[in-house]
């Protein structure tokens, strides 16, 4: 891969605290939808203290429409509940109802919940834009590796399920052998939670898998230049390296990205 490519690297066993991979885990990088987690929490610590909060997201026209990721924008029905334009953002990183839900909460209280659990600068930047005006923030997000492993160790069960139905299991989870449309069994050795973000040179995944009990925190943050099927195999292979060391506690394989 170029020289131009930059990697942000590191998992975790939350057990052990053992290092299984680490690359540059402080480097902060552009991120794209991964820092929606922060949204996520947001709306889970407002339901820890209200859980009737469930007020009907209105789709209306205050909030942009935006194109790529999401399936709200395709569908006919003009309002859903937080809790469902939550699962819509865990699921298919719904764009749609991210800025609905930013539009009702607002962004500068999701900033400091991103401030409060990422001490090394992970930060959701704005809302989603299809078009970035030079009086934008420049990206969506930022974020390094060691903000979101740090995350997943100890991660707000309910943003855990709203990322258990995550459908793009592309990068560092290709190497985990699951369906990418039903993969959220109770009963399999194997389970994953995990948060993705792309754009133009930009490809991110970080999470928690689970092998037969024994988990790890991790996240895997590129930015590159050129072509992404060499920078996707490279996600897979460190996958493949978090996925063997579960399994057999050997955390040998492939070297610090270059």
């Amino acid at each position: 891969m170029s020289s131009r490519t930059e990697w942000s690297i590191l998992a975790v066993d939350t057990g052990s605290g053992e290092t299984l991979v680490e690359s540059a885990p402080d480097l902060l990088l552009p991120t794209a939808s991964v820092a929606k987690i922060f949204l996520l929490h947001h709306l889970a610590e407002l339901l820890d203290e209200d859980p009737s909060l469930g007020e009907l997201m209105l789709r209306k026209d205050s909030v942009a429409p935006v194109a790529d990721s999401g399936l709200w924008q395709y569908l006919d029905v003009p309002a859903l509940t937080m809790n469902d334009c939550a699962r819509l953002v865990g699921a298919v990183s719904d764009n749609l109802a991210t800025n609905v839900l930013l539009d009702h909460v607002g962004l500068a209280p999701v900033q400091a919940v991103a401030r409060r659990l990422a001490a090394g600068g992970s930060m959701l930047n704005d809302s989603v834009r299809d078009v970035r005006r030079p009086e934008d923030p420049p990206m969506l997000s930022i974020g390094c590796a060691a903000d979101w492993v740090a995350y997943f160790r100890t991660p707000h069960p309910t943003v855990l399920s709203w990322l258990a139905p995550s459908t793009d299991l592309s990068m560092v989870s290709a190497a985990f052998g699951l369906d990418p449309l039903a993969h959220i069994e109770q009963d399999t050795d194997l389970r994953v939670w995990s948060k993705t973000g792309t754009d133009d040179g930009v490809r991110a995944e970080v999470g928690l898998l689970d092998v037969g009990g024994r988990q790890a925190a991790y996240a895997v943050i590129c930015r590159f230049q050129g072509e992404v099927i060499p920078v996707l195999a490279q996600m897979r292979a460190y996958g493949t390296l978090i996925l063997d060391a579960l399994q057999d506690g050997d955390a040998s394989g492939p070297g610090p990205a270059r």
